[in-house]
Order: structure tokens, then sequence, then C-alpha cells
């Protein structure tokens, strides 16, 4: 089966499979009864098609656009004729919708200066670009009405009765139904109303029953995605409102909305450029360019579901929502779906190997049981001549060769990871992770390795600066008080020089808000400086306000530095630096001493600033570097920003305190036989320190830093990279090629950690991207597969923990849902060779059906983890789906059921005593209870594959008790109530403790089974 599985199948990948391999899999599925049901959670190729056609369409006319735009330059000839719409106007604005769209999605530079630029289109719209637009609640509503809100159009919901006719479309109870139709019309003729109805009612009641309990089963599904479709879709940018910075759902953006954008954003709407500094947009979403566009004055256009890929900027909206191309390619997704997950894949591949054996098995029980008809015709002596019981019968016989395919094809096993998935993403939302694919619930479930990053991840994010050296003095400065002891101790040129490098060479802001005085927004290290900054008695917009900033070179994970230059208000220029401490420091010829002068940085100097780095960074303090220096007057905004000859101000150490629950989670993950690595790009010293405190450092591990880590071989690599616990200093690219070596040249499955945009390959080529919800970048979200709501590496143990309880579920509900279709089939068709008849009814295997199919799946698939899964060993790349074990419990429990069934069908009578008229009927019922309740028994050992204590934690799972109650309630309603309509007969106390004994007898037997050992294939 592995073989034919591998053939077939096993071209699928977790992320990023070719398009051949999806449709090869679709091709070789076959043997599907409800086509819309198995492939609902599949990806629709055509409508990826059809998107990949907008791409290109947009890319063609975004072309043209350009090249009409720069050639309409030429001809601008004052004001356009454009009318203003008497609706606009009413509202209060002086543009339309539908001439920004056209402003800016065709880039219409002459339109553009035709109403005034940026700010005479801020105008029209009712804005203000400092200020940004009104909150009041009329105006908001009016905005929205003459404009359009920035959502895309969506599929609408399925409602319940779209599944019911889904769950309807399945061929063989189509066939059934056709059967049970045929049934009714022969039986009214030859026995009248009601009893000549009684088998086509049964076969209908039985379908409908089906019908109704997959429907509900695949709304509450439905419902479930949906729920985490929303959660995907929250994005909040920043956005001056009131005067007042906000954070914002993307979704409530309105044209005139002022938005501010960093790198890693995603533009949320189409509008313009209003400020900014070294913006470059990547386009490659909308129109498939890699090659990122320089967005400025000059080209102020930005369009929605773009990426900023460098810089930052302040954008004023135009278009939201369905006026956007956007807006549209997103609505042609939304219906395209996500990837086929491998594990789907596969069982889709198992489905249609036991299809085949099914119908197969099919044909040949119709062909037997007809020929057994024919055979008695011929010995009775009346040939080919067919009454209307010969009729009957032989319906009979093809209901219950359609039945057998019915239980054969087991159609639940795709469906069952669906199921699984679906509820595992529910609770991991609880659990503060939130799954954007499919595959990588299950995918991390065999993980080997994980790279995280050190800062938010492995550490709390709530920095603060706690240690300075300025004017080479070093000082505690934790509090407010010791900050302004220190402010006292410098000198006033070095304390102007500082507050001047600290407000202006920064991503971060201080603004108002409207809850508190100031708020500071920016990443917590620029967060921590700022606030420093404030401590020390320096004012964010004062020092702001003294010179202009030129030009600003924003921090680059690459560089590991943000410089910007600013013109002095007597003249001149000047540059500040800040980054890593000892990149800055190897920048700086000069150094500001003790009595506020600038004198060379000699020897001396520079192994004291190393001394203060090493005890800041050995204290497991982050430390940056600042300095500065005068660039004369020649400066110009298109030179780039020096790399030599700084002044260094001084050095900073923040702390950055651990997770209280890290090393506990380390300590599970390699319980889990997980190994934990550290990515950072923070000193290696401060790396060491923090990893030691993890526990993900030991001694025999070694800690390596990003530029030792590039020079190495291939070789050199392969026989390194077990060994390296800590890698520091690391670029993206370092990040990127380590998690290439672990997954290509070692074999590992690869989970990454990321926030930021550099880090987006590194996410993108790991088993399993895992970006942080609170400090990633939109562009790391994107690119990541699960995302860490809170930030905290014991998240990552619990979505381990979490996929390790998908593919185990999945594989006990393969497990039990095989062992039934073996049993079902070798009984009807041993039973139907060499009795002549089927010892089970159509609607006693469709009873048999729903037990194994959608309520097994629903009872099995939704186990909850528990804290043993990370006691074992990972599945790792390599490790086959139905294993050993498995093999073992579904031969061992199929072969007790069959001798159990076997034993009834030929020595059942004399076993019970039963004869008269009704002595056939009842053997049957009895050996239909039997075989329901070895199931039952059987669903309850399946709970653990190897553990004989299968009763551990049942009470805990809601869903397992509820399924199995019902289970048998309605078994017991079926043998002692619906007789007529099921082909059973009410059985004595006798018989009902025997059918339950011989079932409840599988338990010691599969308790047994699991002391035989087997290999771990």
């Amino acid at each position: 089966m592995d073989n034919y599985l591998k053939e077939n199948f096993g071209d699928v990948k977790a992320k990023n499979s070719s398009e051949e391999a999806l449709k090869r899999w679709r091709r070789a599925c076959w043997v599907v009864k409800n086509p819309k049901r198995r492939f609902r959670f599949t990806a629709n190729l055509s409508k990826r098609s059809e998107a990949d056609a907008i791409r290109r369409t947009f890319k063609g006319n975004f072309r043209v656009a350009v090249i009409v735009s720069q050639a309409a330059l030429q001809f601008i000839q004052g004001l356009s004729d454009y009318k203003v719409p008497q609706d606009v106007e009413d509202a209060g604005f002086q543009i339309c919708a539908e001439e920004l769209g056209s402003i800016v999605e065709g880039h219409d530079v002459k339109k553009l200066r035709s109403h005034g630029g940026v700010e005479g289109i801020a105008g029209k719209l009712s804005t203000s670009v400092i200020d940004g637009i009104s909150t009041s609640r009329d105006l908001l509503k009016t905005r929205k009405h003459i404009f359009g809100i920035n959502k895309f159009t969506e599929s609408p919901t399925r409602g319940f009765w779209f599944f019911v006719l889904e769950a309807l479309q399945d061929m063989t109870l189509m066939i059934l139904g056709v059967c049970a139709f045929v049934s009714l019309i022969v039986g009214i003729m030859m026995e009248g109303w009601p009893k000549g109805a009684h088998d086509g009612l049964g076969i209908v009641a039985s379908i409908l029953l089906v019908v109704f309990v997959t429907a509900t089963s695949d709304y509450k599904q439905s419902l479930q995605f949906k729920d985490l479709d929303a959660e995907k879709k929250k994005i909040s940018v920043q956005v001056t409102r009131n005067g007042y910075r906000q954070k914002l759902s993307i979704y409530d953006l309105l044209p005139g909305d002022i938005v501010h954008l960093n790198i890693g954003d995603q533009v949320p709407a189409d509008g313009l450029f209003i400020s900014g500094y070294s913006l470059l947009i990547n386009e490659s979403s909308l129109t498939g360019e890699s090659e990122p566009v320089h967005v400025s004055v000059g080209n102020p256009f930005l369009l929605s579901g773009t990426k900023v890929q460098d810089g930052s900027c302040k954008m004023l909206v135009t278009t939201v929502g369905m006026r956007t191309q956007w807006g549209k390619l997103m609505a042609t997704l939304s219906e395209s779906g996500d990837d086929e997950t491998p594990l789907q894949v596969k069982l889709n591949g198992v489905a249609t190997l036991i299809g085949k054996v099914g119908l197969f098995f099919a044909v040949i029980t119709f062909a037997v049981l007809v020929q057994g008809l024919v055979s008695r015709k011929y010995q009775e002596g009346s040939g080919w001549s067919l009454s209307g019981d010969d009729a009957m019968e032989i319906l009979e016989f093809f209901a219950v060769a359609v039945t057998i395919v019915v239980v054969a094809v087991p159609e639940g096993l795709p469906l069952a990871v669906t199921l699984s998935l679906a509820f595992a993403m529910k609770k991991m939302m609880n659990d503060k992770a939130l799954v954007r694919h499919l595959a990588a619930c299950e995918t991390m479930g065999s993980s080997t390795t994980i790279c995280s990053d050190k800062t938010g991840t492995l550490t709390t994010n709530h920095m603060t600066v706690v240690k300075a050296c300025i004017c080479l003095k070093s000082k505690e400065v934790s509090s407010p008080e010791a900050a302004l002891g220190l402010c006292s101790e410098i000198p006033d040129f070095a304390r102007g020089i500082l507050l001047q490098s600290i407000f202006t060479n920064t991503g971060g802001e201080v603004v108002n808000s409207e809850e508190r005085k100031y708020e500071i927004l920016g990443t917590p290290t620029e967060t921590a400086i700022l606030e420093f900054g404030l401590k020390l008695g320096g004012g964010f917009h004062s020092e702001r306000e003294k010179s202009t900033i030129v030009t600003v070179e924003p921090f680059n994970s690459l560089k590991k530095r943000m410089g910007v230059v600013i013109e002095l208000p007597e003249g001149g220029y000047r540059a500040h630096c800040k980054g890593a401490s000892e990149i800055i420091l190897a920048a700086c010829d000069k150094v500001i001493d003790a009595n506020g002068d600038v004198v060379p940085l000699d020897d001396s100097s520079v192994n004291h600033l190393k001394k203060t780095i090493e005890q800041f960074a050995n204290e497991a303090l982050r430390t940056l570097c600042l300095a500065y220096m005068e660039v004369g007057n020649d400066f110009s905004p298109e030179n780039s920003i020096p790399t030599q000859g700084y002044t260094c101000i001084g050095i900073v150490g923040i702390k950055d305190p651990v997770r209280p629950s890290v090393k506990e989670s380390v300590a599970i993950c390699r319980s889990a036989g997980i190994v934990v690595r550290m990515v950072t790009g923070d000193n290696i010293n401060t790396a060491k320190a923090i990893a030691r405190e993890c526990g993900i450092l030991t001694d025999d591990g070694i800690a390596i830093e990003g530029p030792e880590f590039r020079e190495k071989s291939d070789e050199e690599l392969l026989e390194l990279i077990p060994k390296i616990q800590v890698m520091a200093r690391s670029s993206p690219l370092d990040k990127h090629k380590l998690v290439k070596h672990l997954k290509n040249g070692l074999g590992e499955v690869v989970a990454v950690t990321g926030d930021g945009t550099n880090d987006a390959p590194a996410l993108k080529e790991a088993d399993i991207g895992l970006a942080m919800g609170i400090a990633g970048t939109e562009v790391a979200k994107e690119s990541a597969d699960v995302i860490i709501l809170d930030d905290n590496f014991s998240t990552i143990a619990t979505v381990a923990k979490w996929g390790r309880s998908v593919y185990i579920n999945i594989q006990k509900f393969v497990q039990f849902q095989l062992t039934v279709n073996v049993v079902a089939l070798i009984v009807n068709f041993s039973s139907a060779c060499l009795t002549g008849n089927a010892p089970l009814t159509a609607v006693q295997l469709l009873w048999v059906n729903m037990i194994m199919d959608t309520l097994g799946a629903l009872a099995l698939a939704t186990e909850p983890p528990t804290d043993d899964l990370m006691k074992r060993p990972p599945v790792g790349r390599k490790g086959n789906f139905i294993s050993n074990v498995m093999w073992r419990n579904i031969l061992g429990q199929s072969l007790y059921q069959f001798v159990i069934i076997w034993y009834l069908q030929t020595r059942g009578k004399e076993a019970f005593n039963l004869t008269g008229p009704d002595s056939d009927l009842i053997l049957n019922t009895i050996i239909f209870n039997s075989f329901v309740f070895c199931q039952v028994f059987n669903e309850i050992s399946s709970r653990e594959m190897e553990k004989i204590n299968v009763f551990k934690g049942i009470l805990k799972n809601y869903v397992f008790v509820a399924v199995l109650t019902c289970t048998v309630v309605f078994q017991i309603i079926i043998i002692e109530f619906l007789g007529t309509f099921a082909n059973t007969y009410p059985l004595s106390l006798q018989q009902w403790f025997v059918s339950i004994l011989l079932g409840f007898l599988g338990m010691p037997i599969a308790a047994a089974l699991k002391m035989i050992p087997v290999g771990s294939g």
C-alpha cells in the first residue's frame, strides 16, 4: 500500500506543491461516491488560473497606464473639464470614487495635477494631511455611502440546506434511492400498503438519516472554518483621525484617512504618498513583478495589497474595497481555497485503493447472489421465469451490492483529516495560535527542530534601558531618578547630542493619544530608547522642531544599523547612526570624553567600550551603540549616509526578561525529541546568557556567529549544524541557509519563527513558518503558516503538541475505519458465496457506515492532546502513516470479528436454540447487533494504539461520550422498535447480553494484540 500511495499520491508537499502534482492525485481518484463533498477542502485550480489572468491583465494595463501618463505630462494645460456628480457635491466632497480610482490605478499624473496634487485631493476629500478625517458618526456614514467600504466581495455563507443537498449528491445513495423507489412500487403492487412499503421506506429513512447526520457535521465544520477565516483577516494599521494616532482595522478605512506605513506593512487601500523616506514597494502580489518600485512625491501612487519592502511613509487613502484591483483579485482568490494537505491526499489514496477492492467485491457478491437464485430456480424446475418475489430478491441483492460499495469506499477518511484539523485549529485559537494553512497543523506534529528568534519569543519584549555608558562613564539608569542623575553628570554638549540622536534617529514616535497625554509608538527597542530619552528630560517634538530630517535609512537586519541625516538650524548637516554595538563602534574613530570634548578613539578607549559591551551582554542585556558625525554643507538627499568616521556618543544596555514558562517549554520540546535552536541578531554573549537561562545552550552545544557560519563550506556545515544551538549576529540569509541545510541536508522537519520582512524567505523555506502576531510585520505573517498571537515560545510547544494530536487522532480513526471496512466486506462476500445470502441488509449496512464514517470521525478525530504526546519521538519526514502497529491492530481485530460473525452464521441457531419461521431473522439480528457492538468497543480500544489503558481521560472528551451514547441508544431503537424497516427482530435479554459480551471481548483481544511487538515501520 505504501508504494502505491507514494507513486500516485506522494508528490503533494505541505507547502508550495506544483500544479501538476495537485492535478495528478485528482486524476488517480476515480472511485468517488460524492466528488463535491470529497473535494470540498481542496484547492480550486480553475479559480487560481482566473486570478493569475487578472494579475497578467493588470500588469499589462499598468504598463500602458504608466507610458500614457508619462506622455501626458508633456501636454498638461491647466484644469481638466471634470464635473463633480451632484450627490457627491451635496455630501460635501469635490471628487467622486471613480475619478479617484482612475488617478491612482492609472498612475495618471496629469489628472492628479489638475486636481491640485495630493494636497488638492485631500481638500476635495474634506480631510487634512495632518489631522485626518473627522470621527463624527454622521460624517463617517456619509463617507461610507459615497465612497464605499474597504471590504471585498466574498462567496455567500453556505446554509445547512446547502450541505443537505451536497450530501444527497452521493452516487451510491442516489442508486439506493432508486432501489428504494422500485422496492416501494413492486412491494405495494404485490403486498399492498403499508406492508409492501416497509423495505423501501426503511432504505429511504436510512438514506435521510445518513444525509442529515453528514450535513450537520459538515455544516458545523464550515462554521468553524468561517470563524478562523475571520481571525486571519484581522489586520490593523496606524491611522490619524481627528488629530490623534490610533490603531484601526483595515476594513474600517475610508477615503480621506491618513495611514502610517512602515517596513513590512501591507498597503491597505489605494492611495497617494504624502511624505516619507526611502520607500520601496513590492508589487509582486498584484502584478507579478518582483522588482520593487520606488515611491516618492514624483511617483506618489500606492496600490492596495502591495508590501512596504523598505522605508516608511504617510499615505492618503483614495480608493477602497471592490473599486481597487486588489479587491477584485481577492474576491477571485477567496474562492480558490487552500492547498490540500499531504495527509488529505494520502487518505484519498487509501480511500481510492480500498474503494477499488470494495467495488470488485460488490460486483462479485451481486453475481454470486444472482447465480444462487438462478441455480435454485433451475432446481425447482421453474427455469428463467421470474416472479415478483424473485424481482424483489434481485433488487435486494443489488441494494446489498451497492451498500457494500457505500461501506467499502471510506469517503470519511480524507474528510476526517479536515474535521480533525478544523477542531484543532479552533482549539489552537484559544491557545493563542492562528493556523493560516491547514497543512501546518499536521506538519507541526512531525517537526524535529525549531529555530526560534530570541527577542519577544523567548523573552517578554517589554524592553527598558537599564544601563548606559555615556562619555565613557557607565551608570544604572532603570529609574527616572537614576536617569536624571546621569543627565546631571554629563556635559551639556554630550546631553544635547545624545537627545538629538535619540529623538531624530528613530523609527518610533511619541504621539498624542486620546486616552493618555502621550503614547510611544514603534518597535520595543525603539520604545525603550525613546522612553530613556524622555527620562533624561528630553522632548520628542521639541527636538524634531530644532532640525530638519533630510534622509533616513531605516533599520535593516542585514546591516544591523539605522541612520539619519539632519539639517542643523545654524547650517550644515549632521548624520546620526545606531545599531549593533560592535558594528557601530567599528565605524567610529572618535569619542566624547568625560569633559564633553570630542577626542580620537584610542586603544584604551576602544578596550574600555568593548569591555562595557561584554559586561552588559553577559548580564543578558541587548546593547546598542549611538554615534554621530558632522557631514559639512555638501550633503545632498540623493547621497547615501556615510558608514565610517563617526564619533561614539555612548552605549545603552536594554533589559528584555526571559518569559517565565520558556525553560519548561524548551525541556518539553527536548523530551519530545525536538531540538530547539536560538537564531538571533544580538551579541553572542547576550545570546549565550539568554540561551543558558532558557535551557537551550547545553555543555556539548555550540554557539556561533553569523559571519563565521557564512564562511563554512557545505561539508563543514553538515558536520557542524547538528551541534549548533545558538547562532548570534545572524542575518536573515544566515537563517535561510541554516533552514535549507537542516531540511535538505539532514532531512529534518523544520519549524522557524520570524517577525521581520527579511525573515520571509526563511519562513517560506521552512516546513512550518511561525510568524509573531504582535511584533511581526504583515509580510512575515503572510509568508507564515501559523501566527503565534502572543509571541510566546510556550505557544509554539503547544502547536507542536496539537500537531501530534491531529496526526495520532487520524491514525486512530483510520485504524478503526479500516477494521470495519475489512470485516463488513469479508462477512457479506463470504456469506454470499457460501450461504447464498448476505447477513447484513442495505439498511443495516448504511447504519454501520454512519457509525464508522461520520460518527467515528467525530469521536476519534476530536480527541484533545495529552502531555504523553510530548514524551514520544517525532514522526519526522520518512514515517509511514499506516504503521506496523496499526496493521497489527487492524488485522488482529478484523480476524476476531470475522470469526465471531462466521461462528454465529454457521452455529448461531444451535447456540441460541432458534427454531420456527423467524429463526433466520432473529439470527441475522443477533449477527447485526454483535457486529455493531464489536465496533462500539473497538472504537473505545482505538483511543490508544499502543497503551492498554484506553479509559484514561475518556469522560473529558464529551464528543466521544456523546457519540458512543447516541450509537448505543439508536442501536436499541433499531433492534426493538424499527424491525419492520430495518429487517430486525426484538431480542431477549439473554441474546442482548451475548451480543454485548461478544463485542466487549474485542477489548481484551485488542489489549493482548498490543503486547505483540512489531517493527516501527
